[in-house]
């Protein structure tokens, strides 16, 4: 009798300890063909190479205790957007996976090659803007082979995506979030709306308003949205500096995407449950090269017909005005002097 409850007792530990080991590889995540334990936080860098050119993605993945789901966030797609790139350094460090249900794939920063160099929108290796070129191309230049590495080993790996984004070192920005909305991906568009609600700013932007995306996903959100991932922009920041109050407004509306999502349990801060939601949007472009002039700034409202300012040539001689086509918010613009004919000036969001 002692011999068979001896038996059973060491058969019932061999079961217990199988089921331990079945469980825990379960709850393992696989990424980048790296196996990550339950409750751990790891450092990754991602190499990505040509014959002639060699970066790295560096990521952070904290795999939750428990089970989850899979968020995406994203920052440095542009290397002169550093709110973003700085707000990541500092999430990475307050985020326990102890404490987390699911899974967070953090990009630090998408382009280091143009975070080092100081290059404006565009990867110096190539001189290709990381977000014009998805979904990348496995045997094209540097930067196609990194939004192809995102394209085919990151995002389809998320379940949900956040790409953050500021005013660069010359765009004057009004903090808001945005989220893609296509009309015969409803679902999706309509998750995706939820968490940008849930960031908690006064504005959020709609992309797309039609039927279908008919074209290549071009945006790195775009494309996640075009797998099948609800898909949610981040701009905050501006003129290409650092101001700590944008760089922790990013943290606040990343925690609250984990409180809204289960990924953490807690409450949301700075919450807006009804913030203004445009629609459209309409671009003023400069019709002279020259030297831009304006008092405005981001977030100003302003009616239509209204001054924003004027151009003069190169040698300082008035050339025209420019005003408003429509009554709206000014979400972001150009804040110094140098303009070539057709760019961008203001980019103004239409209140109705």
């Amino acid at each position: 009798m002692n011999n068979y409850l001896a038996m059973r007792s060491i058969a019932i530990t061999v079961l217990f300890c199988i089921s331990h080991i079945l469980t825990a590889q379960k709850n393992d995540f696989v990424f980048n063909d790296q196996v990550f334990k339950p409750g751990t936080k790891t450092q990754i860098s991602i190499p990505v190479h040509t014959k002639t050119d060699t970066t790295i993605i560096p990521i952070t993945i904290f795999h939750g205790k428990k089970k989850g789901s899979v968020l995406g966030i994203v920052a440095g797609v542009h290397g002169l957007e550093y709110a973003p790139i700085l707000a990541a350094q500092e999430f990475s460090k307050e985020i326990d996976p102890n404490q987390l249900e699911g899974t967070i794939i953090l990009v630090h920063m998408a382009n280091v090659p143009a975070f080092l160099k100081r290059s404006l929108r565009v990867n110096p290796m190539d001189d290709k803007n990381l977000n014009r070129v998805f979904p990348g191309s496995e045997s094209g230049s540097i930067t196609e082979r990194i939004a192809w590495t995102f394209t085919s080993k990151i995002i389809p790996k998320c379940d949900y995506y956040i790409d953050v984004h500021a005013g660069d070192a010359n765009n004057d920005l009004r903090p808001y979030a945005g989220y893609y909305n296509y009309f015969d991906q409803p679902d999706i568009s309509e998750k995706a709306k939820e968490i940008a609600i849930a960031m908690g700013f006064p504005f959020v932007i709609q992309f797309g308003n039609e039927q279908s995306v008919k074209d290549k996903s071009v945006y790195t959100s775009r494309e996640a949205f075009m797998q099948g991932i609800p898909a949610i922009d981040i701009e905050c920041g501006r003129m290409g500096i650092v101001e700590e109050k944008f760089v922790q407004r990013i943290k606040i509306a990343l925690k609250n995407v984990l409180f809204h999502l289960d990924f953490l349990k807690g409450t949301p801060q700075q919450t807006l449950n009804d913030p203004y939601i445009v629609a459209q949007r309409t671009t003023v472009e400069s019709e002279h090269t020259g030297f831009f002039y304006s008092d405005f700034t981001s977030g100003d409202y302003v009616k239509k017909g209204l001054k924003l300012g004027y151009i003069t040539d190169l040698f300082g001689n008035y050339i025209s005005d420019v005003f408003s086509p429509v009554d709206g918010v000014i979400l972001y613009k150009i804040f110094n002097p140098p303009v070539e004919k057709g760019t961008g000036l203001f980019n103004i969001g239409h209140i109705n």
